[in-house]
């Protein structure tokens, strides 16, 4: 597959490398230039790692907000 620089140094990835590596619009690439060659590598934003770190439930909402109003106060005393 081939693609051509622009003016502006901008080139489009093919479509089928788009596919392959599973890009969309705003991902972030990592360009490396390895001797006479330039390898490039999708950045996969990693903060699925963190999925389940966070306890989530249905929780008490009302009293939540009590509770953040009673440390807000805590401020002023």
């Amino acid at each position: 597959m081939n693609s051509t620089i622009t003016a502006k140094y901008q080139t489009t990835i093919p479509k089928g490398v788009r596919e392959v590596l599973g890009l969309a619009v705003h991902d972030a690439l990592e360009w490396v230039v390895e001797r006479d060659k330039v390898v490039v590598y999708p950045v996969h934003k990693g903060f699925l790692q963190y999925r389940g770190a966070v306890a989530v439930g249905g929780g008490d909402v009302e009293a939540d907000i009590e509770q953040a109003r009673d440390a807000r106060m805590e401020k002023y005393r």
